[in-house]
């Protein structure tokens, strides 16, 4: 990816979010961001079940990225069962967070929480630290605002 090349919100391919970014020269993968862009908007209601997402080709174009990427960031959120996708209606939200959690399967979730702990020891955070960002995030999920990095 070239550095000058701008960020592209959502709300140009779609998704009426002005404040959420993918940006092409930060470490994590494109893929990566456009799942979590995605997995934030349902969390904060701005998706929800049963919403389309853009189609592979479009947010590709938008974003000027192989179409690949949003292959692998659609299947990314398909395994995690945010997402469903077929030929006929192409990408749409599967649950929100309305979603009956008895259905959820938890251990992929404690896996991953558990490894973004891990990092956050690693790191040297103090869990007072730690337990204030959970606390910070699930009420910015609760309210309908994003939170994003620096907030």
């Amino acid at each position: 990816m070239s550095p000058t090349r701008r960020p592209v919100t959502l709300a140009e391919v779609g998704v009426d979010v002005t404040d959420i970014v993918i940006d092409p020269i930060s470490a994590v993968p494109i893929y990566q961001q456009i799942r979590d862009r995605v997995v934030e908007l349902i969390a904060s209601g701005q998706l929800r079940e049963g919403d389309s997402l853009a189609s592979v080709r479009r947010l590709s174009s938008a974003f000027g990225i192989n179409p690949a990427t949003v292959v692998r960031a659609y299947d990314a959120l398909g395994v995690d069962g945010f997402v469903r996708t077929n030929r006929r209606s192409g990408t749409v939200v599967a649950r929100d967070p309305s979603y009956d959690i008895s259905v959820v399967d938890l251990t992929q979730w404690r896996a991953r929480l558990h490894t973004l702990l891990a990092e956050a020891h690693a790191q040297g955070l103090p869990v007072e630290v730690v337990l204030q960002e959970c606390a910070r995030s699930t009420a910015a999920f609760e309210g309908n605002v994003i939170v994003t990095e620096g907030d």
